[in-house]
Formats: C-alpha cells, sequence, structure tokens
C-alpha cells in the first residue's frame, strides 16, 4: 500500500479512476491547488468513482443520504471554501 496524491477539479461533479479498495484520506490545498491523498494498493485494477465538490452557501441538490464527506480545504486566503463529497454507488 502506498498514499498517492490526485489533483482535485474545480467542477461540482467529477469522477476519478482509482485502484479497487482505494481509501480516501483527506483533501487539502497544496501550492494553491486541492489535492486528495488517498491509501492505495496502485496493483489493484481500477474503478471510477464519483465526487462532489460544493462551495460554502452553494445548493447540493443530491440527495445528503447519497454522499459521504470527505473533508473542507480551502483556496486564495480563504476566498474559496471547498467541501468535498464522494457519491456512494
Amino acid at each position: 500500500m502506498k498514499v498517492f496524491k490526485y489533483q482535485i477539479p474545480l467542477d461540482d461533479l467529477f469522477a476519478l479512476d482509482l485502484p479497487v479498495k482505494a481509501r480516501v484520506l483527506t483533501v487539502q490545498e497544496q501550492h494553491g491547488e486541492p489535492q486528495m491523498w488517498v491509501l492505495v494498493d496502485e496493483d489493484s485494477t481500477k474503478e471510477t468513482r464519483n465526487f462532489r465538490l460544493a462551495g460554502t452557501g452553494h445548493n447540493i441538490d443530491d440527495n445528503p443520504e447519497a454522499l459521504d464527506y470527505i473533508g473542507t480545504f480551502q483556496l486564495g486566503g480563504g476566498s474559496f471554501i471547498g467541501h468535498l463529497f464522494e457519491i456512494k454507488q
């Protein structure tokens, strides 16, 4: 197992191909960009996982029961606060 870093796009909805059973550890800002650190078995096959990013005060139309909270990060000295969720399958 290793910890890998994935850059998070600033899109409301996005997907990432991650190794099967990858475990999301945290999301934080690094060098002005949102990043997600994930514990992975790099030899595992990949699966597509879906994510939802919402800024503070933005509508989240998804069913809250279908979202797993990952974490919150700040960009631009706090001018944007992003909240990252994984959409449960």
